[in-house]
């Protein structure tokens, strides 16, 4: 039956959780860029991808869900340095000097709010445009005021939340955060070691009526009380951590070795990255949050408990290395050793060098309008259909999240011919 979804009226606040950093400048002059006519939005699912119809007809998304136009997005955020959108982005490195030229005037206009900031969760960094508060609390309180002020001053018709700050330290899951009455009286409170920075964002979005995305792999909205507080709002949730670069190969190559039934003895990944995250995850306590979200990918793909032959001894072990001369262009290695008929040994290599901002910030765009779509839809608490843009899919505890790609594709579009009220075309689809 065809979902009742709201007209993508109006104006789409967007507001960004390190809206300075090289991921958010890139993706928000790309959009710009788009709506001028100056460059392609390349990667970018809703704005490129088809899908067919139950009748065969092949059809671009954007042209059969509504989707928020992108001459509709206004773009805003926090982020804990003050320069404004164009002088982030030249800092960035990513883009050249004649695409940011292009939109120069627009990006000059993005001029961050100070940020909700603890030293503690990102020792590396040292933020100089951050808010004084004296909790947990507080701090929510002035993100929301934050949140309805942009929405008042933009002439904003909806509004939606994405991190895209840097990786924080890892903390295991606790008591505070397994209901949504525990989480509120941790914040209030003022458990600083167990509510994180983007906690409290994800909370003050949730409590404006903002679909909140996780583009990190923090612990975050990845907890119950975060569940039980989108559904109580009717808010959507997604996340965690953009699929870009190494891991969205792993979840290309390990459902080809699965599906072929090969045997894999080994899986080694190392990355160089030299940007302002590369330095995050230079702290080994921020690099085992990534780690974490890194290493859950290939053992759910394999499913060792069902196929012992072939994947009970997997080793499998990740690096990340900061090495400032690459800044935002990573380079990725994979060695991979795999075996086949009758146990002989076989090597796969692989070099992948990569643009981490270019590969994340078509994700970063495609999980918010994607998510803005679901909110007008009446969809609300984790998002499953949109793990095909995350490392780490937030799931709940008695589910399991998926990670192969093409499935994860699969229940995308899906998901979009179930909001039309249409059947799959084939199985071949």
């Amino acid at each position: 039956m065809k979902q009742e979804i709201k007209p993508a009226s109006g104006k789409l606040g967007i507001l960004i959780v390190g809206v300075g950093g090289a991921v958010s400048t890139t993706m928000i002059t790309g959009t710009l860029a788009a709506c001028k006519g100056t460059a392609k939005p390349i990667g970018s699912i809703t704005q490129m991808a088809t899908m067919k119809m139950e009748n065969g007809e092949e059809k671009l998304i954007k042209d059969v869900v509504p989707l928020t136009n992108l001459n509709d997005i206004i773009f805003g955020g926090w982020d804990i340095f003050p320069d404004n959108a164009y002088d982030a982005a030249v800092y960035a490195e990513v883009l050249k000097a004649k695409d940011l030229n292009a939109v120069k005037d627009e990006l000059e206009k993005i001029k961050p709010m100070p940020a909700a900031f603890d030293h503690n969760w990102a020792k590396r960094l040292n933020g100089t445009h951050v808010k004084s508060t004296n909790n947990r609390w507080e701090m929510v309180e002035q993100l929301r005021q934050d949140i309805r002020d942009f929405k008042a001053a933009n002439n904003c018709e909806r509004i939606a939340v994405l991190w895209a700050a840097s990786t924080e330290v890892y903390i295991p899951i606790s008591e505070e955060h397994m209901t949504l009455e525990a989480l509120e009286k941790a914040m209030k409170e003022n458990k600083e070691d167990i509510i994180s920075p983007s906690m409290c964002y994800a909370y003050a979005s949730i409590a404006e009526g903002a679909p909140f995305v996780m583009g990190a792999p923090n612990l975050c909205i990845d907890i119950p009380a975060m569940w039980e507080f989108s559904k109580k709002m009717n808010v959507p949730i997604a996340g965690k951590d953009f699929k870009s670069g190494q891991t969205l190969m792993k979840t290309v190559l390990a459902p080809m070795f699965k599906t072929r039934m090969l045997g894999v003895s080994g899986w080694f990944s190392t990355n160089i990255l030299g940007n302002r995250d590369g330095a995050v995850l230079d702290d080994p306590d921020n690099f085992k949050t990534k780690e974490v979200s890194k290493l859950s990918v290939i053992e759910n793909i394999f499913e060792p408990e069902k196929f012992p032959d072939l994947y009970g001894d997997v080793y499998h072990k990740v690096r990340i290395n900061y090495y400032p001369p690459r800044k935002d262009n990573k380079e990725a290695w994979d060695n991979i050793d795999i075996f086949g008929w009758m146990g002989y040994p076989m090597e796969i290599k692989v070099n992948f060098l990569c643009r981490d901002s270019i590969l994340a910030a078509p994700i970063a765009l495609d999980l918010i309008l994607f998510s803005d779509l679901a909110s007008r839809a009446g969809m609300c608490g984790i998002q499953t259909w949109l793990s095909f843009f995350s490392k780490s899919p937030i799931h709940e505890f008695n589910e399991e999240p998926i990670h192969d790609l093409f499935t994860q594709w699969r229940l995308v579009k899906q998901t979009l011919r179930n909001m039309l009220g249409q059947e799959s075309p084939s199985y071949l689809d």
